[in-house]
């Protein structure tokens, strides 16, 4: 049995309104006098309201290409992690000493060492901890990161694991790129991280988290050309296709059926949908295809409204807030999921 014991979400500290990033965006992005319009109906439409940056609003226009943007990268990842780690390991009743495993998930930038590496010596993890850094997963990777700890805890004696998910989505807007795919994901992108611990059989830590049940993952042929990223000298360029909810459309529900038909549940009996918020037309999407009930997305979408999408971290900030907000009744199931490039998706079923 693998159970989830504790999650915490770290923000950077500024804090801004949509309106003040689409001003930004519409100073950096758009060609000058260039008619906004369009910027503004995509960035009201997003369901954001308020989002972190790492850095003030005024200094983004600075970042001169790749290397710049990825040197605020990495020193602001190993300062958000520790304090994500940190802060997970307090709420669970352990001591970094504890961790005999610990993966690292991100898509916004890159660290060699790797920032897990660098998080070993500052949050004093023993130096024989396991490390598993992954990187090109993006927004499934807070799931996807779940299931793969579980796989490795299964079968072992009392282990800790923890997740950590960093990113940095801000970092990744491109000046003076006005395409509707940048347009988006300055509309819906934000910052952050989480980690998770989890642990394995036998281990003497409460039991205060759900059971991780079973997991899945599938990747849909034909469909890698719908989200990642074009790597170039500006950066990390989006690849972001309006194509992407009816990927969801045409795979989710059959996908999620046949998970759950071996567990003898159904989509009805799910108490509690810890879905990543991939914006407002994935979950209608989800809403939609899997019949949910009215409300059952509600911890995500008030997730996106606050903090935006953090990629591989905003469904572990929903499970987070479906743990201190909603938990459900004991023994009731629960699911887990994201999506994300490839085009793919990962289900954890919980049980609670």
């Amino acid at each position: 049995m693998t159970r989830i014991v504790a999650v915490h979400g770290a923000l950077p500290p500024h804090r801004h309104a949509q309106r003040d990033i689409t001003d930004m965006v519409a100073r950096t992005c758009l060609p000058p006098g260039a008619d906004r319009r369009v910027l503004d109906r995509i960035h009201a439409n997003a369901g954001v309201r308020t989002r972190h940056t790492v850095l003030p609003l005024e200094e983004y226009d600075k970042l001169d290409g790749l290397g710049a943007a990825n040197d605020v990268y990495v020193d602001a990842a190993v300062r958000l992690g520790a304090e994500a780690v940190h802060g997970a390991l307090s709420k669970a009743g352990l001591t970094p000493a504890d961790v005999d495993v610990l993966m690292f998930t991100t898509v916004t930038g890159i660290a060699v060492p790797s920032v897990d590496a660098r998080l070993v010596g500052r949050l004093g993890l023993r130096p024989d901890v396991k490390r598993l850094p992954v990187f090109g997963l993006g927004c499934v990777a807070g799931a996807a990161g779940v299931a793969r700890l579980h796989d490795h805890l299964t079968g072992t004696e009392g282990q800790v694991a923890v997740l950590l998910s960093v990113e940095l989505c801000s970092l990744t807007f491109q000046r003076d790129d006005a395409s509707p795919a940048n347009l988006v994901a300055t509309a819906l992108f934000g910052d952050g991280a989480a980690a998770v611990v989890l642990v394995g059989d036998g281990h003497p830590t409460p039991a205060t988290g759900p059971e991780v049940v079973g997991t899945r993952s599938r990747l849909y042929p034909g469909t890698g050309h719908v989200m990642g990223w074009d790597i170039r000298s500006s950066g990390f360029t989006v690849v972001l296709d309006p194509a992407v909810p009816d990927v969801v459309r045409r795979h989710l529900a059959e996908d999620v059926q046949g998970f759950l038909e071996p567990h003898g549940l159904k989509p009805k009996d799910i108490a509690r949908w810890v879905c990543h918020p991939g914006g407002p037309k994935v979950l209608d999407a989800v809403t939609d295809v899997m019949a949910l009930p009215e409300g059952a997305l509600d911890i995500t979408r008030r997730s996106l409204a606050e903090v935006g999408n953090l990629s591989s971290s905003s469904v572990l900030h929903v499970l987070r807030d479906t743990l201190e907000q909603r938990r459900p009744e004991p023994g009731t199931p629960g699911l887990l999921m994201a999506m994300g490039p490839g085009f793919c998706s990962e289900l954890v079923l919980l049980r609670w």
